[in-house]
């Protein structure tokens, strides 16, 4: 039973590093699917964004129209579109 709960906290602290994120590229914004999907595409920055259409970025994993569109309202506060 003692081993046992060596080894949760042991695990517990294994899962808790690895799941630390290293960027935090529009964090608050959109949930962690949609910019998990941003960062396998090395997309973080709004400049790297500003290269992609709407269209290829919906086709991406945790985007749908409600963070599309929070992720539009974020880019237009600071200046940036998508590519037409």
């Amino acid at each position: 039973m003692i081993n046992l709960v060596i080894m949760a906290k042991c695990l517990s602290s294994i899962c808790a590093v690895n799941h630390v994120t290293k960027n935090n590229f529009l964090y608050g914004i959109i949930a962690v699917p949609a910019r998990r999907a941003l960062e396998r595409e090395k997309i973080d920055s709004l400049e790297k964004l500003s290269d992609y259409s709407e269209q290829e970025i919906m086709k991406l994993h945790g985007f749908g129209r409600n963070t599309m569109q929070k992720l539009k309202n974020h880019m237009e506060k600071h200046h940036v579109s998508f590519k037409s």
